[in-house]
């Protein structure tokens, strides 16, 4: 994966925020390092001046010394695992954050190429890695360079030909075999987090229509599908723990025979008086605190590479710009005059989904759109609150093109019903009050009796503080339909968009909710999209509408007295009997 400038910036950018916190924990980290160096200086002081000496005061005095600052060291350990982890922490809730805002400015057609599984993915489990590489990333760094270059100096000042022998013949060694080993590694485990992200998006699938999954007996086939993903997820494991293995056995092998070069040669040296018994004993300990660097640099290319590759699909997400850009004008008092001019509308230019469209709505008017599924007539609905941008064309209210007001207020002037319903998990409470969430509990109460449900909900133990279960399972569909139109009555909004809005509603509720809906319309511009035709009949204007374009438009009366009309033929179909039916299709 490749990474650019602009990520580095951007990772670089949340250590601002958290900078004073950063810079004492480097300081702290600064202080850790120098402890570290200091204990094979006092070793080599002790076994090769006090001991020979019989200096015991001056012995325990540096180990007094030693014990304090080792307490120190302990303090310092403490504050940097918890502190810096807690920078880390907090740079990562700051990312979340920022994809989570970024991602509720992104238009529908982001989300009509994505998997939900795998968003959740990047937001959780690909940022969690940022956490470790932010606190040990460049406290790693700044350890390792004072370790190794500290250590270096010291070393020279007793041995340089031993410093040579270790920093040019084996540590060279060490530092390719880690490198390169952590590499493969880094590439096992990111294949884990692809796979898991992959896994992730089926299982969320698959929970989610687990309901369907029954009604059609598919458990079984449910299964073997997740087995396959699961059997890439444990191959990918396999392989990334064989690499794992790998370099930390290749690790502790090289220590081994590091410990031996300098054994070996750091007894010749001692044997030939070059150095004495104290500094090969102390050669032997900065062994060990050399060995400290390489272990935090090759865990540092693996924190790395988990963290960056975590975060340049962070990156990725945040550089998506949203193909819909609200103008600078606050729409307010509008009076639902909309015109529609030539548009043209497709997802991609080999799919056309509404072609050279015209059509003037007056204000306070109420227009139906009826006709073949895929004619295009929710997708048209869609292009008005600029859920979708038209191709061609342009769609004016109140004489403004719906570009050059806000995105806020244009579609909070606009109340729409779908029919595919979605309540959020919670209470019915919070979904009604989505409509408007500062709404009193008197004018939730209102909105609820004029959609015929407030009596159901007083009659729940709990009313409107009762639990609807994920995406409102706990409702019928009837009900869930009821709580979405409540929703509009709160919003109270002068121009209404009801796609199949009694669609689920049985046909004594569907008359009562379609009397509150006329209510509701009176004085406001309304667009219905509606499958029941009943439902239309007092439109002031029906517009059918097919794979072509507009066919035809009018009244109820108009378009039903088109001899062979599209309009008379779906009416028909609807209510005319099963024999009709048959001979008017035959």
């Amino acid at each position: 994966m490749k990474y650019t400038k602009e990520m580095f910036i951007r990772f670089g950018s949340y250590f601002k925020k958290h900078r004073k916190l950063f810079i004492i924990d480097l300081a702290v980290a600064f202080c850790l390092a120098a402890i570290e160096l200091v204990y094979p200086v006092f070793t080599t002081r002790i076994i090769d001046d006090l001991i020979p000496n019989s200096l015991v005061a001056q012995m325990f005095t540096m180990v007094a010394i030693l014990l304090g600052l080792y307490i120190l060291m302990a303090g310092c350990d403490y504050f940097m695992n918890y502190w810096g982890h807690v920078v880390g922490v907090r740079m990562e809730a700051d990312m979340r954050s920022d994809m989570f805002k970024h991602m509720q400015k992104l238009d529908f057609k982001f989300y009509d190429n994505q998997r939900t599984g795998k968003l959740m993915s990047r937001m959780l489990n690909d940022l969690n890695q940022i956490t470790e590489l932010a606190h040990h990333g460049p406290e790693d760094i700044f350890i390792s360079i004072i370790m190794f270059v500290g250590s270096f100096i010291i070393l020279w000042t007793m041995e340089w030909r031993l410093v040579l022998i270790i920093y040019l013949g084996v540590i060279p060694i060490m530092i390719w075999f880690s490198i390169s080993q952590r590499s493969k590694m880094s590439k096992g485990f990111r294949a884990v987090r692809e796979e898991t992200a992959d896994i992730n998006a089926q299982l969320e699938n698959s929970l989610a229509g687990i309901r369907v999954a029954k009604s059609y007996t598919n458990e079984d086939y449910e299964i073997k599908r997740f087995d396959i993903g699961n059997g890439l997820f444990r191959s990918a494991k396999n392989e990334a723990y064989r690499r794992m293995s790998i370099f930390h056995t290749g690790m502790k092998f090289m220590m081994s025979i590091l410990n031996i070069v300098v054994l070996g040669f750091g007894g010749y040296f001692a044997y030939r008086k070059i150095i004495t018994i104290g500094e090969l004993t102390g050669f032997l300990l900065y062994v060990n605190l050399v060995m400290q660097p390489i272990r935090r640099l090759t865990d540092f290319t693996q924190q790395f590479e988990m963290g960056m590759n975590g975060f340049a699909r962070f990156h990725e997400i945040m550089e998506e710009k949203p193909d819909i850009i609200g103008g600078e004008k606050i729409l307010d008092n509008t009076k639902g005059n909309i015109a529609m001019n030539d548009v043209t509308f497709f997802y991609n230019e080999h799919e056309n989904v509404l072609k050279n469209i015209s059509l003037h709505i007056q204000s306070g008017s109420t227009v139906a759109l009826v006709g073949p599924s895929g004619g295009g007539k929710t997708t048209l609905c869609h292009l008005l609150p600029r859920f979708y941008d038209v191709t061609k064309g342009s769609i004016k209210l109140d004489g403004e093109d719906i570009k050059d007001y806000t995105l806020d207020s244009l579609r909070g002037n606009i109340g729409l019903v779908q029919q595919d319903v979605f309540l959020f998990t919670g209470t019915i409470r919070e979904n009604i009050l989505y409509g408007r969430i500062d709404a009193s509990q008197k004018e939730m109460i209102e909105a609820a009796k004029k959609a015929n449900i407030h009596e159901f909900v007083q009659s729940l133990p709990e009313g409107y503080d009762t639990w609807v279960g994920e995406k409102g399972i706990r409702l019928s569909g009837g009900q869930k339909q009821r709580i979405s139109i409540t929703r509009v009555f709160l919003k109270n909004p002068p121009i209404l968009i009801l796609d199949e809005a009694t669609s689920a509603l049985d046909n004594e509720t569907e008359i009562k909710i379609q009397q509150s809906l006329e209510k509701l319309s009176k004085g406001r511009t309304s667009l219905v999209i509606a499958h029941r035709l009943s439902t239309i009949r007092n439109a002031d204007m029906i517009v059918v509408l097919s794979a072509e374009g507009i066919v035809e438009k009018g009244s109820h009366e108009e378009l039903y007295a088109i001899e062979d009309g599209t309009y008379k033929r779906l009416y028909d179909a609807q209510f005319y009997s099963e024999e009709h039916k048959a001979n008017l299709f035959a």
